[in-house]
């Protein structure tokens, strides 16, 4: 689950976790996410959820954020 491609606009990415995830504390997230797992540990930790299905969320989370993208790219070509 690479991170990459939404670490450019992070604080647009931010904002858009934020909604979903409430509880993400924008503090300990200030600079891009390299590592899915730390961003998976920090998701479960801050929503009382196992790393399961943090993992399953953030998976479930940035797959459509990849649709949106591409609706995007599709509409501007």
């Amino acid at each position: 689950m690479p991170l990459t491609r939404h670490t450019t606009n992070w604080s647009g990415f931010l904002d858009r976790l934020r909604h979903r995830f409430p509880h993400v504390d924008p503090d300990l997230l200030a600079d891009p996410v390299q590592d899915p797992a730390e961003l998976t540990r920090h998701l479960a930790q801050q929503h009382d959820l196992t790393l399961l299905e943090a993992s399953e969320e953030l998976r479930d989370f940035l797959g459509l954020e990849d649709l949106a993208r591409q609706a995007c790219e599709l509409r501007a070509g």
